[in-house]
């Protein structure tokens, strides 16, 4: 970890009063920026003012998004944007479970650590296409949607890249009429910027949470041992739950830990840095927790395969996600997973809007089959069977 920073106590740190920023409010009817921007110039102006007055000190915490939003009579979301963009400034730096902490602006300085985020990394790869694909100023961008598949990154993550880029004056938005615009190439002079950077080696908080966990590993437990649940771990780490969830996975993939369903939770079964792996008896008789989670999906999807095939004809419409459900008895994410895979297979499409849902476009053949059981480790099943 960087010693440069600390694990912040929000116990111990004070929350500017919001009086400081009630005054000569932003007009929000006569604008030619989006209203984030807008409220964003307007936040940094109050932070700068405020420092100055000595009303606002280095390391407050802002007052909440919330509050903002009922004062300027705007929505969460505007001003979710609205504190990316002061953020992006360098006025104030985010901590989930702790809040927005007030810098000073790009001379500021925090006490947070501040990992590289995901919109970071999909900021330099919109960077890395502009470039490798010869845009022009002034030429329109793809959709979000086109670009997100191009660079490998979620629609809302991408977005939110393009947002930034936005407020780094790469990329301009040029309104056609007083409810469309596009995005068009604003300037070219991205040369001296991150794009030469290796983005590979940039580590996402899911990263850092990962290496922390492993340290944790190797200083307290061993090949046998259980991790504290995910919240136990969030709270020490001083990070979220999803974090931690999404750092775990990463461990499973490095063959570091067993993740198993129920009480039974997660078990280390290599030591970090080493090779050797040793699994209990018992252990060996449960099947990856992502493997179960598979034959799981891979039973409701036959039953919707077997639902198309003897109930539906290529073109129409399957029942809602809730609706299916209902009628297979499993929660609606299990079956919204069934469909993707399905998609993924050709036998369905999905349709937004209106008179979207999701389409047959090919009946599956379907043939009985027999399931794994889910408790079971198969390798351990034929073991058993050989010394029958």
């Amino acid at each position: 970890m960087d010693k440069n920073f600390v694990f912040i106590k929000k116990s111990e740190l004070q929350t500017a009063d919001i009086s400081a920023f009630s005054s000569d409010l932003p007009d929000l009817k006569n604008i030619s920026e989006a209203k984030s921007v807008v409220i964003g110039k307007w936040l940094i102006n109050k932070i700068e003012s405020g420092l100055n007055s000595g009303k606002i000190f280095v390391n407050n915490v802002m007052p909440s998004k919330t509050d903002f939003a009922y004062m300027l009579g705007v929505s969460s979301g505007t001003m979710q944007n609205a504190f990316r963009f002061v953020e992006d400034m360098g006025y104030i730096a985010s901590k989930q479970c702790t809040g927005s902490l007030i810098c000073g602006g790009n001379n500021g300085t925090s006490i947070m650590r501040k990992p590289v985020s995901k919109r970071d990394l999909a900021a330099e790869a919109i960077k890395n296409y502009l470039k490798n694909d010869k845009f022009s100023v002034g030429e329109i961008l793809p959709s979000a949607g086109t670009i997100s598949t191009i660079i490998g990154y979620s629609t809302n993550t991408t977005g939110l890249a393009l947002d930034y880029l936005t407020t780094c004056g790469i990329i301009e938005h040029k309104y056609k009429n007083a409810g469309t615009c596009s995005r068009i190439v604003k300037s070219l002079d991205i040369e001296t910027d991150l794009i030469a950077a290796d983005t590979t080696k940039l580590k996402t908080m899911v990263d850092i949470t990962a290496k922390d966990i492993e340290d944790y590993i190797t200083a307290n437990l061993k090949i046998g041992d259980k991790l504290p649940a995910h919240g136990v771990l969030a709270k020490s780490l001083k990070t979220s739950i999803k974090t931690v969830h999404d750092g775990l996975k990463i461990l499973v993939d490095k063959g570091i830990i067993l993740p198993r369903r129920g009480r039974y939770g997660s078990t280390v079964i290599k030591m970090p840095n080493t090779n050797e792996i040793k699994l209990k008896p018992e252990m060996s008789i449960f099947a990856p927790a992502k493997d179960a989670a598979f034959y799981h999906y891979e039973k409701i999807q036959n039953n919707v395969k077997n639902l198309i095939a003897n109930k539906f004809n290529v073109g129409e419409k399957l029942p809602s996600i809730t609706e299916l459900s209902t009628m297979l008895d499993v929660s609606p994410n299990t079956v919204r997973k069934a469909l993707h895979n399905l998609a993924a297979e050709g036998y369905l499409v999905f349709s937004r809007g209106r008179y979207g849902g999701t389409f047959v476009i090919d009946i599956p053949e379907v043939q009985s089959q027999t399931f794994k059981w889910l408790a079971v480790n198969p390798q351990y099943a034929n073991l058993q069977s050989r010394q029958m």
